[in-house]
């Protein structure tokens, strides 16, 4: 699956890719991507089996080499056995992480929240980011780069009810800057700001109203697709991005500046 392999500063050709949460949306999107850039692609996801099935399918019809394995990323366990079939469907080879991984859960004001959708949410999001990136790096090669999924929310502090999301989104860039730091000139570490994207996430979580608000009030005038963050994250991930570490890209349209 190789639109691009071979053209583009993002040729993966050759490299073999993870992307956890690759089931739908974003995720999803990074997946093909990466294959049409020449990657063999390891998909996880948690509940999304068709859209993950069916962009296997997808890439393996196109030339591409791909699966999908369900798993529960804030699992040792899971991330252990997604890192295993890696390893063993691709000749040991990991040279790129992307991680999706994460979301809101739900919209908690510090009245109404508990310690437990505290600990569900920093688990989801910024634990999960380092369960991963623990168990892939032993296997990446000098080379290798990851990719983390953060957020606007993690520079502005989030909308109504998300303080303990933004909060596990600023975790993960934080993380993301000691982690390049730590595993450079070997490994570059970066990850991503989006803001206002067209997703399921928007969809359950944010009032239509706010969406066609913020569209209207950001300079490109339109919400994200999943589209626009996967090709930010095929070239981060890539070694057209070779010296690029340590960064928290924002992609918002304009809406924020940083």
């Amino acid at each position: 699956m190789s639109k691009n392999q071979g053209t583009s500063a993002n040729n993966m050709a050759g490299k073999v890719a993870i992307v956890t949460g690759g089931g739908r949306d974003i995720g999803r999107a990074c997946a093909l991507t990466l294959a049409e850039c020449g990657a063999a692609v390891a998909i996880n996801y948690h509940s999304s089996s068709a859209g993950a099935d069916s962009a296997v399918e997808e890439i393996t019809k196109a030339g591409g080499q791909a699966f999908a394995l369900q798993g529960d990323i804030t699992s040792a366990a899971d991330v252990a056995a997604l890192i295993e079939k890696t390893v063993a469907s691709f000749s040991g080879q990991i040279d790129s992480l992307v991680h999706v991984t994460g979301g809101l859960v739900a919209r908690k004001t510090l009245a109404e929240m508990d310690i437990d959708h505290w600990n569900r949410v920093m688990d989801l999001n910024a634990t999960s980011f380092m369960r991963v990136a623990q168990a892939v790096v032993p296997h990446m090669k000098n080379g290798g780069s990851i990719v983390g999924l953060a957020s606007q929310a993690g520079r502005d502090g989030g909308g109504p009810g998300a303080t303990a999301y933004a909060a596990s989104k600023g975790a993960v860039m934080t993380f993301t800057r000691g982690l390049a730091k730590e595993l450079g000139p070997d490994i570059r570490v970066n990850s991503i700001c989006p803001g206002m994207i067209d997703t399921d996430f928007h969809n359950t979580f944010t009032k239509p109203e706010v969406r066609t608000h913020v569209a209207n009030v950001t300079p490109l005038k339109r919400e994200g697709t999943s589209q626009d963050v996967a090709n930010l994250a095929a070239y981060l991930a890539s070694d057209g991005a070779a010296f690029i570490t340590g960064t928290n890209v924002d992609i918002n349209g304009g809406m924020l500046f940083s």
